[in-house]
């Protein structure tokens, strides 16, 4: 079976508890549409973007989101929320099976710094199977401005990458633009679910492996339904996209020794100035001293 159904919730949540909701918005795309397979909420979608709300996992939202999967037999991929794991904090997103069982938790490698402050990073991939489906890559919305994360995850097998966001700014349109690029150049399934409201601004993507945009959602609330085969990831990988570009079997054969990869620091990169949040006054130095 290649067919796999997901419904992207891209949801007006407020920075509070919005956990009731969630559940009564995922039953409610269950009985709209009962063929779909996986529920994806969008970044930090739970509490929303204060770490005020962090809760150790396992826990109790933890243990709701399982029973909320079990209850509905879906595969339930809940944005993420913040962990509290001894003096750190994560911004974390667990893959829920049908059976309600934790199948792997993603912590964010790339926190929004200096931005998204006291926010610990994680350092290991997550791919996961579904059974008789595919294999699927996770990743929380800054990862994506990292290509090199979403290639580790395809270099593991991943063939559908779910990328929960919650972005409000106006670069919103450069990270769909980069959701094409990672579907094409990795040839995968891209789906990238935004909040809307005080938390996002929409513009939920869902990219296919030739790179065509299979859904583009606006600014509002909305629930996207669709279908993907993944017989088509393994058609773009065999046979190139469009037909043409056989990336993966490219990026395979080649003996280029990448040196970004060979653990050393960048002589250029370390002379940048440190990571921080540009003020005034940094926009006011003169260009010789930038």
């Amino acid at each position: 079976m290649s067919y796999f159904a997901i419904a992207g919730l891209q949801l007006a949540l407020g920075q509070s508890d919005n956990l009731s909701r969630l559940e009564a918005e995922t039953r409610l795309t269950c009985q709209r549409f009962p063929w779909v397979d996986m529920v994806i909420f969008s970044e930090l979608a739970p509490f929303g973007s204060h770490p005020a709300f962090r809760e150790p996992m396992p826990g109790p939202t933890e243990e709701r989101l399982q029973a909320l999967a079990r209850e509905l037999q879906i595969w339930l991929v809940p944005g993420s929320m913040y962990e509290r794991a001894g003096d750190q904090v994560f911004n974390t997103v667990q893959v829920i099976n049908p059976q309600g069982e934790i199948v792997s938790r993603y912590r964010k490698m790339y926190p929004f710094q200096p931005y998204e402050q006291g926010i610990s990073a994680g350092n290991e991939f997550v791919v996961f199977d579904v059974p008789d489906v595919g294999r699927f890559g996770v990743s929380i919305c800054y990862d994506m401005w990292v290509p090199e994360t979403i290639r580790a995850m395809v270099w593991q097998g991943a063939e559908v990458i779910i990328h929960p966001t919650m972005t409000g700014t106006l670069d919103r349109e450069l990270e769909c633009c980069m959701a094409r690029t990672h579907a094409v150049t990795n040839q995968c399934y891209f789906v990238d679910i935004n909040s809307a409201g005080n938390l996002g601004n929409g513009q939920s993507i869902v990219v296919g492996p030739d790179g065509d945009i299979l859904y583009q959602a606006g600014t509002t609330e909305q629930v996207i339904a669709l279908e993907l085969d993944l017989n088509r990831v393994r058609r773009s990988r065999e046979r190139g996209v469009l037909g043409l570009g056989q990336i993966l079997k490219s990026y395979r054969d080649h003996d280029v020794i990448f040196p970004q990869y060979q653990g050393d620091r960048s002589p250029y990169l370390d002379r940048l100035d440190t990571l921080k949040v540009s003020g005034r006054a940094a926009l006011c130095r003169k260009p010789t001293e930038l």
